[in-house]
């Protein structure tokens, strides 16, 4: 019954890998993933995925000027804020020292 071959590991038996060794499993698994690599760098190299990357680009900088806007007018809000509470903070006390 037994001729010297391993059994396979269940979940290969479940998945109908009984007859491939796992080495030769690894194998084409490296194979692919370096096969789907090469793919993809490809790809990401060609004209229309630039082009797509620089449109995405541009958009991200047109959001991050209208956001430093944004910032700027409310910083400058609440420099006026904090101007105008010196301001009142020094005319009572200038208004205390008189009543004294």
């Amino acid at each position: 019954m037994n001729s010297g071959a391993k059994a396979p590991c269940r979940a290969c038996a479940a998945k109908g890998r009984s007859n491939m060794k796992k080495s030769t499993f690894n194998t084409l698994l490296v194979g692919g993933g370096f096969l789907l690599g090469t793919a993809g760098i490809k790809l990401l190299t060609s004209a229309p995925v630039k082009n797509a990357c620089v449109q995405g680009i541009a958009c991200g900088m047109r959001v991050k000027n209208c956001y430093q806007d944004m910032v700027e007018q409310a910083k400058a809000n609440v420099d006026d804020m904090v101007a105008e509470a010196a301001y009142i903070t020094q005319s009572e006390a200038a208004a205390d020292e008189a009543a004294e």
